[in-house]
C-alpha cells in the first residue's frame, strides 16, 4: 500500500503504527519522525511564513477573501496551499491522508479532492481526519489504522496513550488539590489568540484551570484588555506552526506591549514557551508529551515529569 500524508499528525500516526516505510510522499509540514523528511514533498505553502505574526495573519485574511489563484503547469493553487499534481500522479498513492479541521493549519480535504480530480488512471482513497478534542484524536488514530490495515495496533496505541494521560491526571490532580493555577495558552501573538479545541483538555489534565479557549471549539481571538483583566497565573506561549526558535524571534511583540509587565505571570516569572509546531498544536501522538510539558510548566520538578528540554523554555 502506497501512502501520501498531507497532515503532519497523520504522518506521525502512520509511523507509530509501524507503517512509515509505506509512505511515498509527504506535506511540507511533515517533519517527524526525521527519516520521513527524505520523502518527496507534495504540498507547498503559498504565503511567506518567514514574515512576522501580524504579516502572516494579514496574508491569510487576504487570501481568504480572494478568488482562487489560476492553475499553471506544475501546481494547482488551493487556498493557502498548493499541491504538486504531476508529482502526485507520479507517486500513484493508494491512500492520501488529509484533514477537515482547519484550512489554515494544513492541506484540507477540499484541497485534496480538487487535486485528485485532475489525476488520470487511478483513484486514491482520501482519508480525512477531523480532530477537535482528545476523543477525536484517538478516533483518528483508529481511522488511520483501519485505512492501512492495522486496526489492532491502533487500538493498542490509543489504550497506551489514554493510560499515560490517566496516570498524569491523577498525579497532577493531587498537586493541584490546594490551588489550581489559571492558565492562558496563546496560540498566536499578533493579533493575540487563545487556544481551543483539545488544548483546554490538556491543561485540565495537567492540573490547571484553562482560560479563554473552549473544548472542541476553534481558537478565539483575544484582546490585550481581556488578557490583562483576566490576569492568568501562568502564561504559555505556543504559536501554531512555530518552533521554539521561531517563537523567540516573535516574542518581542508581547514584551513591547505596555500591558505585558502588568501581568502577574510575567512579574512572577511564570511564562513558558512550548514548541507549538511539534507539540500543542499538532493533533497526533505527541499530545501526550504536550500534556507533560504543560504539567512541568505548572509544577516543575514536583511533577516528576521528564521533558524534552529542546521543546520547552522558561521565559524570563
Amino acid at each position: 500500500m502506497r501512502l501520501v500524508s498531507l497532515l503532519a499528525s497523520a504522518t506521525e500516526i502512520i509511523a507509530e503504527l509501524g507503517a512509515g516505510d509505506q509512505l511515498v510522499g509527504r506535506s511540507h509540514e511533515c517533519d517527524y519522525p526525521p527519516a520521513i523528511t527524505a520523502l518527496p514533498t507534495v504540498s507547498h505553502v503559498t504565503i511567506n511564513t518567514a514574515s512576522s505574526s501580524a504579516e502572516i495573519d494579514q496574508q491569510i485574511k487576504q487570501l481568504a477573501h480572494a478568488h482562487p489563484l489560476p492553475q499553471n503547469l506544475a501546481l494547482q493553487a488551493l487556498s493557502i496551499y498548493a499541491i504538486d499534481i504531476p508529482l502526485l500522479q507520479e507517486l500513484r498513492p493508494d491512500v492520501i491522508f488529509t484533514q477537515t479541521q482547519c484550512e489554515v493549519c494544513a492541506v484540507s480535504e477540499r484541497d485534496v479532492a480538487r487535486a485528485v480530480a485532475q489525476l488520470t488512471g487511478f483513484y486514491p482513497q482520501i482519508v480525512a481526519l477531523t480532530p477537535h478534542r482528545l476523543v477525536d484524536v484517538w478516533d483518528d488514530v483508529l481511522r488511520v489504522g483501519k485505512a492501512i490495515g492495522r486496526t489492532e495496533q491502533a487500538q493498542q496505541l490509543v489504550q497506551r496513550y489514554q493510560q499515560r494521560l490517566d496516570s498524569l491526571r491523577d498525579h497532577c490532580t493531587e498537586l493541584s488539590s490546594k490551588h489550581k493555577p489559571r492558565v492562558a495558552v496563546l496560540e498566536w501573538l499578533d493579533p493575540l489568540m487563545g487556544a481551543g479545541n483539545w488544548t483546554p483538555e490538556l491543561v485540565s489534565i495537567a492540573g490547571g484551570n484553562p482560560l479563554f479557549g473552549e473544548i472542541g471549539q476553534h481558537t478565539p481571538w483575544l484582546s490585550w484588555e481581556k488578557l490583562q483583566a483576566t490576569d492568568p497565573d501562568v502564561l504559555i506561549i505556543s504559536p501554531c506552526g512555530f518552533t521554539l526558535a521561531r517563537t523567540l524571534q516573535e516574542v518581542t511583540v508581547l514584551q513591547q506591549h505596555p500591558a505585558w509587565t502588568t501581568l502577574s505571570a510575567v512579574r512572577e516569572e511564570r511564562v513558558f514557551i512550548i514548541d507549538g509546531n511539534a507539540y500543542l498544536n499538532r493533533s497526533g501522538p505527541r499530545l501526550v508529551e504536550s500534556t507533560e510539558l504543560l504539567g512541568y510548566s505548572l509544577w516543575g520538578t514536583a511533577s516528576g515529569i521528564t521533558i524534552d528540554q529542546e521543546a520547552w523554555l522558561h521565559f524570563r
